[in-house]
């Protein structure tokens, strides 16, 4: 039987904690849903430790900064972040597995730039 993604067991670190999988949720006019304003980075992990972690968070920052997004965290604590996530997916992750790091946004009516509405890994 195939499960839909949203209902995929696992964690999710969603601006800033830990949360079920299904439970995590943007909503349905979010621009980055509809125009596509986001940032991302697929990563592997092997033997439990995410190859150039610090190299994809640095990256995704600098991706975010050029499309103007200010991301509330620094590279540390995202890679902090990942870790936690590795740690929650319990013996599974220990071996091979893959992380993705998803940045959306939502723009700000002041015109004062764009504002950061969710960040998941």
């Amino acid at each position: 039987m195939t499960v839909p993604f949203d209902q995929l067991d696992g964690v999710i670190w969603f601006d800033g904690k830990l949360v079920p999988g299904p439970e995590a949720r943007i909503h349905v006019l979010t621009h980055g849903l509809h125009y596509a304003s986001c940032v991302f980075e697929g990563e592997r992990a092997y033997g439990g430790v995410i190859f150039k972690s610090t190299e994809h968070s640095e990256r995704l920052r600098n991706s975010a900064n050029i499309l103007d997004f200010e991301i509330p965290y620094r590279a540390a604590e995202i890679d902090a972040a990942k870790r936690l996530v590795l740690n929650a997916a319990g013996a599974e992750a220990k071996g091979r597995g893959q992380a993705s790091m998803v940045v959306t946004a939502t723009l700000v009516r002041s015109g004062r730039g764009t504002k950061v509405s969710s960040f998941r890994v």
